[in-house]
């Protein structure tokens, strides 16, 4: 009898995978990144971040107004005097203060305002990206981790707000991202335009950079439906933003920043635009390939049109400045957070356009190759990061010496006049003259300072930085920066006004004599001797080098 052969029917379900489960599963792996991400966030923090290094010169400007605001002065250069708003970074300078009142100290305020900014720009954009844009959590851990180590420790450890601005950028940002979302809240365009009126508080280009982020949301959304989001943002500027203009101006007797008369002028700096355009490149220039993927299709132009809409404008304004003061490219920082929480946008759905396997098909063995070859791209981007120079952070400064010597004298209402107008001034507590006029309105308005204003105050103390010294022949520097050429004559009328006055040359500290910092004295007042004597016997050491400077003024004495 013949056996019937049974036939097994086919079933439309998947075959189960017999393998072990790995152990490398997508959610262990990320796991392990993140682990590795904060140990390199950890190493970076502590590399950068010493707690004893000193203020650099521009954050020591603000935080010496931010001292007279605490103690119910006003915002001015010296006690007594008129207000001047040489501090550009507003409302970090008040928040500063209210925290100098509450009893912290200026410096500490100042790095725990930087910290707190800068962890919730990180958390922030990580937040973004995985929730609002609904990216890989992959994208979000290199972007956040990349923001962690960034420049931005580098600002805290030298003492500025640039972290603060870079905050609510960030915030302006993410509402702007909001408000082109799907069912956005009724609220949305009001927390924007705060959010962005916030940003030109704390510095005045924060009123163009939320303009940028306006003119690319009606880009998304189109004229007429954005017609609501536009109102709301004219009255909140115009209003509240309106008032705050007026007292200003009333306040301090002119409309801009007292920086912007002495670094714009109504000029164009080439210069100053090339410098912010590399600067731009440097700090985000892993994710520049995403703006390139973001064109492949119509789908993802748009965005890439909306994110580089305040990439590009806020990178080309500074066309309209020079470029001084500029630390470690702090001025186009802004753009890093906002480019950090975008690009991944921009990448979304590449698999799918380009057809590329999706990692949960690979098995255990390429999973962990894959694993490597990613960590070994992001450990390169950790490099890069770390290839800004931040050792000019930790040198000893020798004005910080001969400030706190200083400090002795200064319930004397002595007056010194600084090219240098940070650590001395603000260290010392003396009065003080800002003999390149970014803290002095007359000199900043009339573009040079002149005898005749040095004769006003008759300054006891007179130091600038030169390119010559007692021992060296004096000559005009060449192939200098643009905002270098008025340098030299300022350096020229404080020497021939030191000279023709009858001060003592004190010191001509410099590790080369081609770089130097003069300190004259006044002869004619009680405590001039002593001043001379103990500038002499002081430890110059130079910040960019940290090494010993030699007194030209002794090696060659000058009568």
């Amino acid at each position: 009898m013949q056996t019937r052969t049974q036939f097994r029917p086919i079933s439309l379900q998947p075959i189960e995978d017999e393998r072990p489960p790995s152990f490398f599963t997508p959610d262990r792996l990320f796991l392990l990144a993140l682990f590795g991400a904060i140990i390199v966030t950890g190493y970076f923090v502590t590399k950068v971040l010493q707690f004893n290094s000193l203020p650099i010169e521009d954050a020591a400007m603000l935080m010496r107004y931010a001292v007279h605001i605490a103690q119910g002065d006003g915002i001015v250069w010296n006690i007594g005097a008129p207000p001047v708003d040489g501090g550009t970074d507003f409302l970090f300078m008040i928040v500063l203060a209210g925290m100098v009142k509450v009893g912290l100290s200026v410096t500490i305020a100042a790095r725990v305002i930087g910290i707190v900014s800068h962890v919730l720009t990180v958390l922030i954009v990580y937040y973004t990206i995985v929730k609002l844009h609904k990216c890989s959590r992959w994208a979000a851990l290199l972007s956040a981790t990349y923001l962690a180590i960034g420049p931005a420790l580098v600002y805290i450890a030298a003492y500025f707000g640039t972290p603060f601005f870079a905050l609510f950028a960030c915030l302006t940002w993410y509402c702007a991202n909001k408000l082109v979302a799907p069912n956005r809240s009724r609220s949305m365009p009001l927390l924007f335009a705060l959010s962005g009126l916030t940003l030109g508080l704390i510095r005045p280009e924060g009123v163009i950079l939320a303009t940028f982020m306006l003119c690319a949301v009606v880009y998304m959304q189109g004229l007429k439906p954005s017609l609501g989001i536009v109102t709301t943002f004219l009255v909140v500027f115009l209003s509240i933003g309106g008032a705050y203009f007026l007292w200003r101006w009333h306040y301090f007797g002119y409309p801009l920043p007292n920086p912007f008369y002495k670094k714009g002028g109504g000029h164009l700096y080439l210069s100053s635009l090339i410098d912010s355009i590399r600067m731009v490149i440097h700090l985000c220039g892993p994710f520049t390939l995403a703006f390139i993927v973001g064109f492949r299709s119509r789908k993802t132009f748009k965005p890439t049109v909306f994110l580089l809409i305040p990439t590009v404008g806020f990178t080309v304004i500074w066309v309209l400045l020079s470029s001084e003061m500029n630390f470690e490219g702090r001025f186009q920082y802004a753009i890093l957070p906002i480019v950090c929480m975008s690009w991944p946008v921009l990448i979304k759905g590449i698999t799918q356009d380009f057809r590329l396997p999706r990692l949960n098909l690979f098995n255990q063995r390429t999973r962990l190759i894959l694993f490597a070859l990613i960590s070994a791209f992001c450990l390169i981007l950790a490099l890069y990061q770390s290839s800004i120079d931040t050792q000019n952070v930790y040198y000893h400064d020798g004005n910080y010496d001969v400030a706190t010597m200083l400090q002795a004298y200064s319930g004397k209402n002595y007056t010194m006049a600084t090219t240098e107008a940070g650590l001395l001034p603000f260290y010392s507590q003396w009065n003080d003259i800002d003999t390149w006029g970014l803290n002095d309105q007359w000199i900043a308005h009339n573009g040079q300072i002149t005898s005749a204003y040095l004769d006003r105050y008759k300054p006891e103390l007179i130091m600038f930085h030169a390119s010559f010294s007692p021992v060296v022949p004096i000559t005009a520097p060449t192939n200098v920066a643009p905002w270098l050429v008025n340098w030299f004559p300022m350096v020229m009328t404080l020497k021939h006004y030191a000279e023709t006055h009858h001060y003592i040359l004190a010191a001509a500290f410099g590790v080369s004599p081609y770089d130097t910092y003069y300190y004259y004295i006044r002869r004619d007042f009680p405590d001039s001797a002593a001043i001379v004597s103990k500038i002499q016997h002081i430890n110059y050491y130079d910040y960019t080098t940290g090494e010993r400077c030699v007194n030209y003024a002794l090696v060659h004495p000058h009568q």
